[in-house]
């Protein structure tokens, strides 16, 4: 039986803010994406598009507070502009995945202003609504992951209502049957037009504990990583551990219920989670018998140490881990965290681009990753985001700076001023500046897409960690009937020595590219991809 395409390709996610302005107002939109479409599809050579909310919004989280799930802001174009481009990324074979924010939605979206115009309302426990505790403050001790509280007083109704994230995105009950169907039905409206899948939204959010219970402190023990806060300092968040106020295990007969609707078409849909849990909670939503995610989104290398041991450790407790079936997948930079050109720094950007490509499983890049975008300081009159607002040093807006596609004022994204500035060495790192020199990081990324693409094992081929010296991290990729190949990275401070013989297809110093090699010696920083002799 062959693999889906998404296990065999590779996903962009596109912040359509940052990616490319059409209409000279800073912010970019549908249109761009659109006008960029012949960059993805044939310079880079990606897969599939996953494209961050467009919906009508306020803009308090920048979209990720909804007023309407079934159109488009006028910022970003309409809904005829989204059918132009959705039939404009398949023309090119394209798939395309949308951000579906199933946690919360605005205050200002309809059915929360319905549900708190009165306690009687139809829709009042479409949101989660509770009297005072008896001292008259919020009904526990839960907070919010944006800063403060979770619970904000209504005093209209007299009763709190709970936000995971700011006070203007109320989280929707879906333990009420009207709300998951008229989500469900919000699923239909774009699965209907022809989108080929979603990404869930902070996934593991969408179920609480019924009863309500104050959250324990938080343990100070190590984490895998994988959870929200466990790998920096959250501020007042990371004082309790969030048992009660996500994750509840109601949530998992919820999302096989997802997965049979995008079942339901043909071909059947993907569902990606967002799930910041650790490892043996991650891998539940995979499903029983898989019929939750696909891909529960895995962040694990985002916060482990960029080093060969970390890594390496890393790579096999995941793969010994994954339900027999289950498909692994891997992202390197997310547009809530630091770049990995700033993580890795400039010693390792590259070699971090040959860590992420040849390893088994789906891969995740985020617009700027290809061009080795390094994180932006921004001064604090310029910032925006409300999370880097509410709790210093949480900011998301140097992540998210816009595309630079060519050197000079707006590098190419906007004929006006952008809504954040460009980020440092923005022409240098532009498009266009990187597509004339062939030793680029864009075109490292676009000689291992395309080798990716070419080689089974890199692509459907299983995964077995090699032996190597300290500092260095090996593995073989293998799929019958296909060239082996092996991967060598050395994140060591001197050059090594590796038993590993073939074709250099690939290298980070891309001279030695078609060299033959008996015994690979990498330099440090240096990774090269081998192919067997067939």
């Amino acid at each position: 039986m062959g693999l889906e395409w998404w296990q065999t390709g590779v996903v962009y996610q596109i912040y359509p803010r940052s990616f490319q302005d059409t209409d000279g107002d800073g912010i970019g939109d549908l249109a761009g994406i659109l006008e960029r479409a012949d960059y993805l599809s044939g310079t880079l050579g990606v897969d599939a598009v996953w494209v961050s909310p467009f919906y009508p919004s306020p803009m308090d989280d920048f979209g990720y507070d909804v007023t309407d799930y079934c159109d488009v802001d006028p910022l970003f174009g309409d809904l005829a502009t989204f059918d132009r481009l959705l039939a404009g990324l398949h023309e090119r074979g394209l798939r395309v995945i949308l951000d579906l924010v199933v946690n919360h939605t605005s205050d200002r979206h309809p059915w929360f202003a319905a549900s708190r115009s009165s306690p009687d309302d139809p829709k009042r426990d479409w949101y989660i609504w509770r009297d005072p505790a008896p001292d008259g403050g919020p009904p526990n001790n839960w907070l919010a992951v944006f800063g403060g509280p979770a619970w904000e007083w209504d005093e209209a109704t007299g009763q709190y209502y709970l936000h995971s994230f700011l006070p203007s995105q109320p989280d929707l009950d879906w333990r009420n049957p009207e709300v998951e169907e008229a989500m469900f039905d919000v699923v239909r409206f774009w699965l209907d037009r022809g989108v080929d899948g979603f990404r869930l939204d902070v996934a593991e959010f969408v179920m609480k504990h019924p009863d309500f219970p104050d959250n324990p402190p938080a343990a100070r023990g190590p984490s895998d990583g994988g959870a929200m806060g466990a790998n920096r300092d959250m501020g007042a968040y990371s004082s309790l551990e969030h048992r009660y106020d996500k994750d509840h295990p109601d949530v998992h007969p919820l999302y096989r219920r997802m997965r049979r609707l995008l079942d339901s078409y043909e071909p059947a849909r993907i569902a990606i989670g967002e799930i910041h849990l650790d490892l043996e909670d991650w891998l539940a939503y995979y499903g029983e018998d898989l019929d939750e995610f696909h891909l529960p989104f895995n962040f694990r290398l985002v916060y482990t140490d960029p080093t060969a041991d970390a890594i390496g450790s890393l790579v096999d407790r995941i793969e010994g881990a994954l339900p027999t079936g289950a498909w692994p997948n891997w992202v390197l930079g997310p547009h809530h965290a630091s770049t990995r050109a700033t993580r890795f720094g400039p010693d390792h950007l590259r070699l971090a681009a040959l860590l992420l490509l040849p390893l088994r499983g789906t891969p995740t890049l985020i617009s700027g990753d290809d061009l080795g975008l390094s994180e932006a300081e921004i001064a604090p009159e310029d910032q925006v985001d409300p999370w880097g607002i509410r709790v210093p040093g949480q900011g998301r807006d140097g992540c998210r700076t816009p595309m630079p596609w060519e050197p000079g004022p707006g590098g190419g994204f906007t004929t006006g001023k952008p809504w954040l500035p460009l980020g440092p060495a923005a022409d240098a790192r532009s498009v266009a500046a990187q597509m004339g020199d062939p030793h680029s990081i864009l075109n490292l990324y676009r000689a291992l897409l395309d080798l990716r693409r070419r080689e089974p094992s890199l692509h459907a081929g299983a995964y077995r960690r090699l032996e190597a010296p300290d500092g260095v991290l090996a593995y073989r990729r293998e799929a019958p009937g296909a060239a082996g190949c092996t991967v060598v990275l050395n994140f060591g401070e001197k050059p090594e020595q590796v038993g590993a013989a073939g074709t250099i297809a690939v290298s980070t110093d891309r001279r030695d590219e078609g060299t033959v090699v008996r015994e690979a010696v990498v330099a440090p920083g240096q990774a090269v991809v081998l192919v067997d002799a067939v």
